[in-house]
């Protein structure tokens, strides 16, 4: 299946980096053929990126020179890495210690490029073995600088004002991890690995660095800008040899880019202290262009591309499937029914591992505390965990740890999880709601099928999303899921007979406070669910309070986001006023009542089960803005297997 977006990133990619200097697509032969740009000795007769062949001038003779030397030396099994220079105590803690044997086409390329000392600006998708691919290079340079570090008898000897190599990663949980995978790989030796997150205490993070020293730090943005722009953290990198950026796109896409602007003033200029930059990134956006060309050297770099361009937005292998359901009302008791169904099925094959990603940390708040009493009241069930923002870094740290170690487990997560973390044997990743975009469905869905393992994806709608769903998530291998009864029966008719599920969940509900109930109500207006009309999110939401958290009336919100909503369809807290105590909130019923004014539903509509739908997505499926089925060269498509039919 051709992966429309990678085609356009790689184009993309390829013409704006050809101005910052010379360009190399490192490749080898053995490869996918679809990369024909991956000697610079052949002529580009890919029809897919022949569009940047007059942009890639910068392909000089010195180039086509080094091409087929790189190509002949290429290796693709660790084992064989000392004879490209890496130590053999790096070698034989990936062999033996990781018990690692064949390198995958991430690592091959990227570790091969990046011993030669050049910069690197790399595609890479998660969950590809990157970690590894700079890891190597980075801490053999630091070897090549101080050969006797090469010995567990040189540790002690580092300085927390000599730090000689840098990783900036966008989030706490993934420097955490590529820190642990750091000393793993040098346990044998004497560097020494410190990590400086947010969230964490910095005096003890600094009596500990000041005490053992640091050569090769992983951090997150906000604290590495923090400690090295303080003098009396004691902590500064003079003789830096070597920084990485890992999901540069994630960094920039999180707001970043002016603490990684900032870090790069804090650092020695590379004109007279030189080092190595690699910056990797799922995706190549104008914006990661733009902080390549302030990081790498542009006399001096190469760009590699990982993704194949011919390779499918998510795993083959991966089945994914979408649940339309009434309303948000019918969400909670969906849920269940598949978890309950999926625990079941688990009995006779894999251990049900899942991650449930929700839109709001509230949510996420919510569905813990809720499935937590479910499963207190089924002995047998998963561990269910917890993983959001709001959290303590210590508790964050934990839940990600019991995640890991767990055979069978929940986690409920917002987006903190979806990318960089490598949670072994994901069984499921259950999606409820939209995500704001395409990026986001395909990187939760890469928690899934990793390292060559099976896996389900599951995405919970409401009917009011269906139409952005069809847009949004167009081309990717979705079926539509019909026989979960929880999704379509209609819980707002008096007296609807309803699945058990809705009484399990309404009685666990009685337990949660009213406030992390109400707070979730309210962060469901609050742009979440943005692209839906505001009068259905109400709706919904206003159902959802009734029937599901049992009110009599939906909570109160203020005035401004009243106004926002642009609806009158809500209960107003008055100015100045305290929040009004519930009203006989245990009240209500299972078969309905909107209470609070909600309005009719019968806006919008649910995925047709017929073939008009069929008829409107083939027709669109092709070209990057739906306008026929040709792509945006003109040539007709081919797929590899049939588009979706959700």
């Amino acid at each position: 299946m051709m992966k429309t977006s990678v085609l356009r990133q790689a184009r993309f990619c390829r013409a704006a980096l050809s101005g910052l200097g010379r360009v190399q697509i490192v490749s080898r032969p053995s490869l996918s053929s679809s990369l024909a740009l991956s000697s610079a000795s052949r002529p580009l007769a890919t029809p897919c990126l022949s569009a940047a062949s007059q942009l890639l001038r910068s392909y000089s003779s010195e180039v086509e020179a080094r091409a087929p030397e790189r190509q002949h030396k290429l290796i693709t099994k660790f084992k064989d890495l000392e004879s490209l220079g890496v130590n053999p105590v790096l070698v034989d803690a990936i062999t033996n210690g990781m018990r690692f044997e064949d390198m995958t086409d991430v690592q091959t390329k990227t570790i091969n490029a990046a011993l030669d000392g050049t910069d690197l600006v790399a595609q890479a998708k998660t969950g590809t073995g990157k970690t590894l691919a700079f890891l190597v290079p980075i801490l053999q340079r630091i070897l090549d600088r101080s050969p006797e570090l090469a010995s567990s008898n040189g540790f002690g000897r580092a300085r927390s004002d000599d730090i000689r190599a840098i990783i900036i990663t966008p989030t706490r949980e993934l420097a955490e991890q590529i820190a642990e995978e750091a000393r793993r790989l040098v346990r044998q030796t004497g560097i020494v690995v410190q990590s400086a997150v947010g969230g964490t205490q910095k005096r003890l993070m600094l009596q500990k660095t000041q005490r053992q020293g640091c050569h090769l730090l992983i951090a997150t943005p906000g604290r590495l800008l923090d400690l090295l722009s303080d003098p009396s953290s004691k902590m500064a990198a003079p003789n830096l040899q070597a920084l990485v950026l890992d999901e540069a796109d994630r960094m920039l896409e999180t707001g970043f880019e002016q603490e990684l602007n900032n870090i790069l003033r804090e650092l020695p200029p590379p004109n007279k202290v030189p080092r190595q930059t690699l910056l990797f990134s799922a995706t190549i956006p104008k914006d990661v262009v733009s902080l390549a060309r302030n990081f790498v050297d542009e006399n001096k770099f190469e760009f590699v591309q990982t993704i194949d361009p011919n390779e499918a937005a998510t795993h083959e292998k991966v089945p994914q499937y979408i649940v339309p359901c009434k309303g948000m009302e019918n969400l909670m008791p969906t849920l269940l029914e598949l978890i309950q169904r999926q625990i079941n099925k688990a009995e006779d094959g894999l251990p049900f591992k899942a991650i449930v990603f929700l839109p709001t940390t509230a949510s996420v708040v919510l569905m813990k505390s809720l499935f937590r009493r479910i499963a207190y009241q089924n002995p047998g069930w998963p561990q269910v965990l917890d993983i959001h923002s709001k959290l303590t870094q210590a508790g964050r740290t934990v839940s990600a740890r019991d995640f890991k170690l767990a055979k069978s487990a929940i986690l409920f997560s917002s987006d903190v999880t979806a990318r960089g973390m490598d949670f072994p044997n994901v069984s499921h990743v259950i999606q409820v709601h939209l995500p704001k975009d395409r990026e986001h469905y395909i990187h939760r869905v890469g928690r899934t099928g990793r390292a060559g393992k099976d896996g389900e994806g599951w995405i919970l709608l409401t009917d009011m999303e269906v139409s952005l769903a069809r847009g949004r998530l167009r081309g990717l291998p979705i079926q539509r899921s019909t026989d979960l009864e929880c999704a379509s029966v209609d819980a707002t008719e008096s007296g609807a007979q309803l699945p058990e599920q809705f009484s399990q969940i309404r009685k666990a509900m009685e337990k949660i406070p009213d406030m992390i109930k109400d707070e979730m109500y309210k962060s469901l207006l609050g742009g979440a669910l943005g692209g839906n009309d505001s009068e259905d999110i109400v709706e919904n939401a206003n159902n959802l309070a009734l029937i599901t958290f049992g009110y009599d009336q939906p909570p109160a919100v203020s005035p401004k986001m009243a106004q926002s909503l642009g609806t009158k369809n809500l209960r107003v807290l008055s100015r100045g006023s305290e929040y009004p105590p519930a009203h006989g909130r245990t009240g209500g019923h299972m078969g309905g009542g909107r209470g609070g004014g909600g309005f009719e539903r019968g806006r919008g509509g649910g995925f047709d089960r017929g073939s008009a739908f069929d008829r409107v997505f083939n027709s669109a499926r092709g070209g990057r803005d739906g306008r026929d089925g040709r792509d945006d060269r003109g040539g007709e498509r081919k797929f590899s297997r049939p588009r979706s039919s959700f």
